[in-house]
C-alpha cells in the first residue's frame, strides 16, 4: 500500500474513466500512460468495469497505477481489488468500505464534502480524501486546509486545464479529473487517441509548472 500511496501522490492526476466500452479502456489507458498520466480510475459503474480493471492491470500494471471507482460498499471494494485494483475511491464517506479497502492492503480515497466529513473519512482511515465535487474552487481547498492542514484532499469534479495549478496552490495533493480530460462520448478513434495523449502532456505540464493553465488549452 505504501509503494501506491506514494505513486499516486508522486503522479497526482488521476484520469477517470467512466461510461467506455470495455474493449476501448485499454487504449484509453494507453494513451493516457503515453501522455504522462500514470493513475488511471476505473468507474465500477461502466460497462463489464471489473474485467476491464483486470485487463488494464495485467496490460499496463507495470506502468500505471489503477484504481476503481464509485466504489459504494465493501463487497465492492473487495471485488475490484482481487480484480487488480490498486487504489479504492468513493464518491462518500462509507467506514466499512474503508476499512475493507486497508484490510487488503490498497489505498483509500472516500469522497467528502463538508470538513466534517473530510474529517471522518480521515479518522477513519482513509488515505487521501476525494472532496466531491470541487466546483467551488480552489479557494475552498485552500480554506478547508486552514484547520485541517494534516488531511491530503484530492479535488474532483470541477478540476480543468484552466484551474489546475489553482488547485495545486491550494495545497491539494492530487487531481481527479473526468470529462475534461478523458471524453468517452467521443468515438474511440486513432485521432482521438492521440489528442488524448496531448491533452495528458498538457495536464503534466500545468502540474509540474511548465507553464500557466489556459494557455496549455492552445496546444493540444
Amino acid at each position: 500500500m505504501t509503494d501506491s500511496l506514494s505513486h499516486l501522490l508522486e503522479h497526482k492526476i488521476v484520469a477517470i474513466i467512466r461510461g467506455a466500452k470495455p474493449q476501448d479502456v485499454v487504449k484509453i489507458a494507453s494513451a493516457l500512460n503515453d501522455g504522462g498520466v500514470k493513475n488511471i480510475e476505473i468507474t465500477l459503474n461502466s460497462p463489464d468495469a471489473l474485467s476491464a480493471i483486470k485487463e488494464v492491470s495485467t496490460e499496463l500494471g507495470d506502468q500505471v497505477l489503477v484504481g476503481a471507482g464509485t466504489v459504494l460498499d465493501p463487497e465492492t471494494a473487495r471485488s475490484a481489488i482481487l480484480a487488480g485494483a490498486n487504489f479504492i475511491l468513493s464518491p462518500t464517506v462509507n467506514t466499512e468500505t474503508i476499512k475493507l479497502t486497508k484490510r487488503y492492503g490498497a489505498v483509500s480515497i472516500p469522497g467528502a464534502f463538508s470538513p466534517t466529513e473530510i474529517l471522518t473519512a480521515f479518522e477513519n482511515g482513509g488515505d487521501i480524501i476525494k472532496v466531491f465535487p470541487a466546483r467551488l474552487g480552489a479557494s475552498y481547498i485552500k480554506d478547508i486546509r486552514g484547520p485541517l492542514p494534516h488531511i491530503p484532499l484530492l479535488p474532483t469534479g470541477g478540476v480543468s486545464l484552466d484551474n489546475i495549478q489553482e488547485f495545486e496552490e491550494a495545497g491539494a495533493v492530487g487531481f481527479g479529473i473526468g470529462s475534461s480530460l478523458v471524453d468517452t462520448n467521443r468515438e474511440i478513434t486513432h485521432a482521438y487517441l492521440q489528442e488524448l495523449t496531448q491533452k495528458a502532456k498538457a495536464y503534466v505540464a500545468a502540474v509540474n509548472g511548465i507553464t500557466k493553465g489556459g494557455k496549455l488549452h492552445e496546444n493540444y
